[in-house]
């Protein structure tokens, strides 16, 4: 099987394009040579990004931007996954400590993309904020 080549998806912020996304970097993971759960994983982090971006960034707009970048290097043997957008920009707080009530929606996001990825970065755009997530082999 060939590694992927980078890929590149310009989308809005409209719920109906999260799981045409997560579809395409779970599909670009496998090519990648990730196992079934890391790539099951890897959709569910990538989900819950573009949510939390629909959710706080924009404040539920469903017609923003969104940009996801995703690169595979061989030689690191590590996924990169950058996912931008225009919104708010305001930087996510640390991960909770307390236990979260499970009855309560919201709040999930975080700590999946904490637990799940190896390297969760957020930078701030003018305007907006950068996501990066990164995943080894």
């Amino acid at each position: 099987m060939e590694l992927p080549s980078p890929l590149h998806l310009s989308f809005t912020s409209h719920p109906q394009e999260i799981a045409p996304v997560r579809h395409a970097i779970e599909a670009f993971a496998t090519q990648a040579r990730f196992g079934d759960v890391a790539v099951g994983e890897i959709g569910l982090c990538v989900n819950e990004a573009i949510a939390n971006i629909i959710r706080h960034a924009y404040r539920g707009q469903s017609d923003r931007p969104i940009e996801l970048d995703a690169g595979f290097d061989p030689e690191l043997s590590r996924l990169t996954i950058r996912i931008r957008d225009y919104g708010t920009g305001i930087q996510p707080g640390p991960l909770p400590h307390e236990k979260l009530d499970p009855m309560k929606p919201g709040g999930l996001g975080l700590i999946c993309l904490g637990r799940l990825m190896d390297s969760i970065r957020f930078t701030p755009q003018n305007p907006g904020m950068l996501l990066e997530l990164e995943k080894s082999l």
